[in-house]
């Protein structure tokens, strides 16, 4: 907590423009095998915590993913769900994924053009 505060009070008395300067954005790259994961690693994946983690690993203990459509199987994981993660899921091969914080693109700004006809 006082760590916290610290970078709180320092991003305070740096101003705006260091605050605003450092927009970070998190990316994954990779794929998680979903039938050899550790709990650490399924953690990894975006939206998934440590309990989906120990959820998907007494699923595959019951029964090894066929497919990994499969994953909606597990409770707390929906359609809307499996499709954001669709792109990170292995059923073979080592587990790649890695979680970087890259900036963010930057912001466009729409520009409306008005024509005035008089």
């Amino acid at each position: 907590m006082r760590a916290l505060c610290a970078v709180v009070v320092g991003l305070l008395l740096c101003g705006p423009g260091v605050a605003g300067a450092a927009k970070l954005r998190t990316q994954h790259t990779g794929t998680v095998n979903l039938n050899e994961a550790s709990a650490a690693e399924l953690d990894l994946l975006p939206g998934v915590g440590e309990k989906a983690a120990q959820r998907i690993i007494a699923h595959r203990q019951k029964r090894p993913f066929k497919r990994v459509e499969e994953l909606v199987r597990v409770k707390g994981f929906g359609k809307k769900k499996f499709l954001k993660l669709k792109a990170h899921l292995a059923l073979s091969g080592p587990t790649t994924l890695r979680v970087e914080q890259v900036p963010a693109p930057p912001e466009r700004k729409e520009v409306s053009t008005t024509n005035n006809q008089d």
